[in-house]
């Protein structure tokens, strides 16, 4: 009953996080955005231009605004949304420029100095003609 299994599953949260193997900082990106790589980050690049641009509304609101008080609420109401597109703009650029480094089916057959193993013939059509 209590027999260990032969599971290779990834057991708590700390086996989940590390279940693709990654190298430094890599092992910062949560394990579905790490498997999804170049869909996070057009996401995240996407939805950081998003944030920019009501900031940006917020924030001209805020310089033709009437008063002091109306000026610094809007101010700070801009900044709700400017910081984080700068970080969703940078996370969603950094995705997107590792893309080509991630190896597609978790690391593949490699010779000897690292380079992919590819086949030399040309390639297969469909079985009927």
């Amino acid at each position: 009953m209590n027999a260990p299994s032969d599971s290779t599953a990834a057991h708590g949260l700390r086996g989940w996080w590390l279940s693709p193997p990654r190298p430094g900082m890599h092992r910062l990106i949560s394990p579905w955005e790490y498997r999804h790589l170049r869909l996070s980050g057009v996401t995240r690049a996407a939805a950081g231009g998003f944030q920019l641009g009501i900031g940006l509304v917020l924030l001209s609101l805020g310089r033709s605004a009437g008063t002091d008080q109306e000026r610094r609420k809007m101010y700070r109401l801009s900044a709700w949304f400017l910081v984080p597109a700068a970080g969703n703009l940078a996370t969603g650029y950094w995705y997107i420029t590792i893309v080509p480094t991630v190896p597609r089916d978790g690391g593949g057959a490699t010779t000897g100095r690292g380079s992919a193993v590819t086949s030399s013939g040309p390639a297969p059509g469909p079985a009927w003609t």
